[in-house]
């Protein structure tokens, strides 16, 4: 891996001499080793370096841009150059900032060197798991990765933060397989610091196999209900996401489309509901320690007790809107488990879908959503009859949050967020 100081260095030198006074720019160097695994066998056994230096100056109150992957002193004059080139081009605000001086610190996340053997041991032991637990689940792949990165960031108030982070990420595609029938692909993913544990008991791994290899057993749906959905943690992260995306983020504010944009400090959700961003939180591996603009990140409560407490807001359109920017800028959401037990929350339900996946659309901007249910199962009289096909399902983001029926107790934690299992009400459902 490449010296990122003496890289850092000559930056902030060549910064210095074109006389720029407000910039910021992060050097980073990053090691993979990955083997693949397909048809049961070990097909893949590699390792990837990769370099980046990404500068953001301002000119004039102007912002430019430029992210290269060459080192050398030539190619960051070079790309200096085309920095400020971009910011020339730009449109003068004053609202652009960077953070005043922090206090320097290193970071050290994760485990930064890998144990290659074990990584092997624990993927056999999988497949072999698979195949006594889950006669009928064909794997397709499996993709195995250690990272570990180096990188530092600096701006022109002074402050430096150094980050010297890995991970283990696993990756598994799979499907239900008895006979001539066959399931659609499914998947897996979690990454972790450490291989104590079977990867069968890692994030929802165990009960996504389940969940495929329950597909085959399929049932119909038929006419239009509104009726009750229960997301598993993955699809409810999606659906957390359009949230976002649609009433809390930058262009949402910034651009007045956000139906919450004059409800700060008032209820817009269901009071069990708590959205933390926490890239602090020991669930979390290797998550955000400091923001571009120079900020040392820090956990914020997005909606506490359904109340809407913060916007996810950029330093700029903090300054723009004069609203509060946001502590972080990760996406590291944590809703903690609830009273119901997952089993106790499907028996409650007369008529609905367990919705494993989402297929659909931007929803418009009030948060309207309409799309195609994926790995879904059918609820009758609280009992799952079977895994459905070409089933949509329609509502409002908004609206959702404020039909909650139930929070699992159980959650599912992969490394990048924690979620349990939610259901609501009121939701359109349609079959063929």
């Amino acid at each position: 891996m490449e010296n990122i100081r003496i890289v850092a260095d000559k930056t902030e030198e060549i910064l210095q001499e074109k006389h720029i006074g407000m910039a910021y720019f992060t050097v980073s160097a990053s090691e993979m080793r990955e083997f693949n695994v397909e048809g049961g066998e070990f097909s893949l056994f590699r390792t990837l370096y990769d370099n980046e230096l990404s500068i953001t100056a301002y000119k004039d109150q102007k912002k430019g841009a430029v992210s290269i992957n060459r080192l050398e002193e030539t190619a960051i004059r070079d790309a200096v150059d085309t920095c400020l080139k971009s910011a020339e081009s730009g449109v003068a605000d004053s609202n652009h900032a960077i953070a005043p001086k922090q206090e320097n610190e290193v970071f050290r996340q994760g485990v930064y060197e890998p144990d290659i053997d074990r990584l092997f041991e624990r993927a056999r032991e999988w497949m072999e798991d698979v195949k006594e637990q889950f006669p009928k689940i064909m794997v397709h792949d499996i993709v195995v990765s250690h990272t570990k990165r180096h990188s530092v960031y600096r701006n022109t108030n002074g402050t430096e933060f150094e980050s010297f982070s890995g991970e283990y990420a696993v990756s598994f595609g799979f499907a239900g397989h008895e006979g001539d029938q066959t399931t659609s692909l499914c998947g897996s993913y979690f990454t972790t610091d450490s291989l104590e544990k079977p990867f069968m008991s890692m994030g929802s791994v165990k009960k996504d196999l389940q969940d495929a290899q329950d597909q085959l057993k399929t049932v119909s749906l038929t006419g239009k209900l509104e009726g009750t959905v229960i997301l598993t943690p993955e699809c409810l992260s999606e659906f957390l996401y359009g949230m976002i995306g649609n009433y809390v983020s930058d262009n949402a504010v910034l651009e007045k489309t956000s139906i919450w944009l004059n409800k700060l400090n008032e209820k817009v959700a269901d009071e069990r509901i708590t959205i933390l961003s926490a890239p602090f939180d020991e669930r979390i591996l290797c998550g955000q320690r400091y923001t571009q603009e120079g900020f040392k990140a820090q956990n914020y409560e997005l909606i506490k007790d359904g109340v809407l407490k913060s916007f996810m807001l950029s330093l700029y359109v903090a300054n723009k809107t004069g609203l509060e920017r946001a502590k972080n800028t990760s996406y590291n959401l944590i809703i903690e488990g609830g009273e119901t037990p997952y089993e106790e929350m499907v028996k409650s339900v007369k008529n609905g879908i367990i919705v494993g996946g989402f297929s659909g659309g931007q929803p418009s901007i009030n948060g309207d959503f309409s799309g195609v249910a994926k790995n879904s199962f059918l609820i009758e009289d609280g009992k799952i009859k079977g895994a459905v096909n070409e089933v949509m399902i329609s509502s409002n983001l908004a609206e959702l949050l404020n039909h909650l029926i139930a929070i699992s107790k159980e959650t599912v934690e992969n490394g990048s967020g924690v979620l349990p299992y939610m259901a609501f009400s009121n939701v359109v459902i349609a079959g063929k």
